[in-house]
């Protein structure tokens, strides 16, 4: 692959696997699930274990790594978001 290849693979990588982390960030913050939807985290990290099957398959190191990382930020996402959930029905 040529080095352009590779960066472009880098940064989509970066991108897509990152996407999520504002949600997240802004939930953390606010320490409330208000807003927030754990339905797209929930369905994307599920094809997203699909994506790092797929890396393994092919034997794609970055598409296994980035989807990885991508599956647990949005892991967390859906436990943030049944955390805060459960600590606003105790109110």
């Amino acid at each position: 692959m040529t080095d352009l290849t590779q960066v472009i693979g880098f940064v989509a990588g970066f991108g897509t696997t990152f996407a999520a982390l504002p949600d997240l960030i802004a939930m953390l913050k606010r320490r409330s699930s208000v807003g927030m939807n754990p339905g797209m985290a929930a369905i994307t990290g599920n094809f997203q274990i699909l994506w790092v099957i797929y890396g393994a398959l092919i034997g794609s190191m970055n598409v296994v790594m980035w989807n990885v990382i991508a599956v647990v930020t949005n892991c967390l996402t859906v436990g943030a978001y049944m955390y805060f959930r459960r600590q606003e029905a105790r109110m």
